[in-house]
């Protein structure tokens, strides 16, 4: 049997911007889920996407801040890569429009275009600065959509009501450049007959829907398009920055960017296998009739992949032996509001996913967009909702399904696998549910319901931490050890199970649980089986997730949409030397550490001062266990007065330092430095 071959890619997002939530939830997220899952179905997949480095958005980012497009397009490549990195997103190449190799892809695709015959040439009417002596790109101009009246309205194009226009037609039009009003000069360029390819697209649309299935969402825009009937639509425009047609009469004219970053998948691919030392094998994805290719997109780009590029490789295939592959899929999301509203830079409104994931674990931010994708309709991001999903969810069940039960093992069996005994009815129906769900979950991850697919993750913890509760080992392994051990042997098959069936959802923890386990994922089909060996030995368990504090939100929720003015701290006090000089930080060494009782976030720690020994209550118990403080070498301040918490005495403060996701570092001191050093 032929293994089967998928390439996907994921819209090519701007390099004038940082990648915010809403970028995530469109397009990112969903194909990345997608592509771990076929990973661990053992699929021959390839995962594409990168900057896209061309058009008016560049050029307007770098006249405001005075610098080169290039200026632009390598910083924000360079910080929205690490962002997906730091995300967590798999991509195979996280390409550039900007290399070489996609250059060439462009221009021999217009270069074949017109030797074809294909593209025709038009004199119109463009507008026209006078005043700084250029035509103006779409972007440069603003004013009044001739069809729903909206005043913020691009040259030939209203994002507002997603109508096309002749600039003529726009009504009130402002230069962004000088503010002066433009005039409407004539000026060349070259067209793509996309009426041509009407019927075809309508059929290939109509085709690849019955076979998979596309969203009701994707096909309602195509047939609004289809209503208003296709046109000739432009291919290159009278822009320095861009990839330079290759005419001799097309100086100072690119390949509009509309046309040539679609063809970014492909130079992505050819980018890839050049770096691989393999320089032909992405024909292998690209032009192998038996690949199914999916673009994972948000709605705004409906248009591009379902019927201008579709038609642009139509037209390739027409008149070359080596053919493209068409997207078997299109699955486009509508659009993630931030607390209710739409992301707005000017407005402070949103977050971008750096900052986002230098607070909080990437984890729980891929669980919570994941639990709450717009697959059918536009949805919320709300900070409490994401601290819900977090504690309630993630910590809750099932953090606390995998603590309970690896804490439980290393108590009673010494930390490795129980035997599996007689199957009680309970035990049945728990390992039926262990082999149904990964079955059902990877269903609704190929129809692309990935909401749907993350729901039933959570549901199968749930149902093992009802498993666990139900089968009361804390009875039976005083009064039937062999149906403890059963009950136990399930659980950490559970939670093996639990471990693939979420990594694509949260790698990052995956990885974590695979490691309490001492055992390796298998392949997707063999997940929710015995993959743990009676007598495996397991490592020690450690807190999963950490939960977010209510003061942790509510600062993020009162910052919501506030100046960068308005955020700032009122100065401090300020110290004299003297006054500092005061405080006296010494070195202790942590001898013991226990639980302060009724208390979820106090430690009592007894500390050596080299010739003395003290007691310190710190507030760290939601950080570190017990076990993982004693022998660490920390500071304290040494000199305040004795304070009493839970009424016990603290004889000190121990330094350390508190994040923004809530959780405390403790300030550790080399092992070499002796205790009762003064720090200076």
């Amino acid at each position: 049997m032929k293994k089967e071959k998928i390439l996907v890619s994921a819209a090519l997002p701007y390099a004038n911007g940082k990648i915010h939530l809403g970028h995530l939830a469109g397009a990112y997220l969903p194909a990345d889920i997608f592509v771990r899952y076929h990973r661990l179905k053992g699929t021959d997949i390839l995962f594409v996407c990168g900057s896209d480095e061309h058009g008016a958005p560049i050029t307007i980012s770098a006249d405001k801040e005075g610098v080169t497009p290039r200026v632009i397009i390598d910083r924000y490549h360079g910080e929205n890569k690490t962002a997906f990195e730091k995300f967590g997103m798999s991509f195979d190449i996280y390409s550039r429009t900007s290399y070489a190799v996609h250059y060439k892809t462009a221009q021999d695709f217009f270069s074949e275009f017109h030797k074809e015959g294909l593209l025709k040439t038009k004199s119109s009417l463009q507008f026209y600065d006078e005043k700084v002596k250029m035509f103006l790109p779409d972007r440069y101009v603003e004013g009044t959509c001739p069809k729903c009246g909206n005043e913020s309205a691009r040259s030939d194009e209203c994002e507002n009501c997603g109508s096309l226009y002749e600039p003529s037609e726009l009504k009130s039009p402002v230069s962004k450049i000088s503010g002066e009003k433009p005039i409407l000069k004539e000026t060349t360029h070259w067209f793509f007959p996309l009426d041509k390819y009407e019927n075809r697209l309508k059929e290939y649309i109509a085709v690849q829907n019955e076979k998979t299935g596309w969203k009701d969402n994707v096909l309602q825009y195509c047939k609004g398009w289809f209503h208003d009937g296709l046109t000739d639509r432009a291919v290159t425009r009278d822009l320095d920055w861009g990839v330079p047609v290759p005419l001799a009469d097309a100086k100072g004219k690119s390949i509009y960017v509309w046309f040539e970053a679609v063809l970014g998948y492909i130079s992505a691919a050819k980018k890839l296998f050049e770096e691989r030392g393999t320089p032909d094998l992405w024909k292998s994805y690209w032009q192998d009739e038996n690949t199914r290719y999916i673009a994972f997109i948000g709605k705004d780009n409906v248009v591009f992949h379902c019927i201008i590029f579709p038609a642009m490789l139509m037209a390739w295939n027409d008149s070359n032996k080596e053919k493209y592959v068409l997207p078997e899929n299109v699955p486009a999301n509508e659009f993630l509001n931030f607390e209710g509203k739409k992301f707005s830079k000017s407005k402070n409104w949103g977050i971008d996913v750096i900052d986002f994931v230098s607070m909080f674990s990437s984890d729980s931010l891929r669980y919570s967009l994941g639990a709450n994708l717009p697959e059918l309709r536009d949805t919320d991001f709300y900070w409490k909702e994401f601290q819900a999903r977090n504690n309630n969810e993630l910590a809750d069940i099932l953090g606390n399904f995998i603590n309970r039960t690896m804490t439980f093992v290393f108590k009673h069996f010494e930390g490795k696998v129980p035997s599996l005994y007689e199957l009680q009815e309970r035990d049945s129906e728990m390992l039926n549910l262990l082999e149904a769900v990964p079955v059902k979950v990877g269903e609704l991850i190929e129809r692309y319901k990935i909401k749907d697919s993350v729901l039933e993750m959570m549901n199968l913890a749930r149902t093992a931490n009802k498993y666990f509760n139900d089968s009361e080992p804390w009875k039976t392994v005083k009064a039937n050890t062999d149906q403890c051990a059963t009950t136990l042997n399930i659980c950490l098959q559970t939670i093996y199970a639990l471990a693939e069936i979420f990594s694509p959802v949260i790698p990052f923890t995956s990885e974590k649980i695979f490691s309490l386990l001492n055992a390796k994922p298998v392949s997707w089909d063999s997940c929710g089986k015995f993959n743990l060996e009676e007598g495996h030995q397991l490592n020690a368990p450690e807190i999963l997730f950490q939960k977010i504090e209510d003061e942790t939100i509510q600062k993020l929720v009162d910052g919501v949409g506030k100046s960068v003015e308005e955020h700032a701290k009122p100065a401090e006090p300020l110290l004299t030397f003297d006054e500092f000089k005061k405080v006296k930080l010494i070195v202790v060494k942590i001898l013991e550490a226990k639980p302060v009782p009724k208390s979820d976030k106090l430690l009592q720690l007894k500390v050596s001062l080299g010739d003395s020994t003290r007691q310190i209550i710190a507030g760290i118990a939601k950080s570190y266990s017990p076990d993982e403080l004693i022998g660490k070498n920390v500071l304290i301040a040494g000199n305040l007065q004795p304070a009493k918490l839970m009424g016990l005495e603290s004889q000190g403060m121990i330094l350390a330092v508190d994040s923004a996701a809530g959780k405390v570092s403790v300030i550790e001191i080399d092992q070499s430095i002796a205790p009762g050093t003064t720090a200076k």
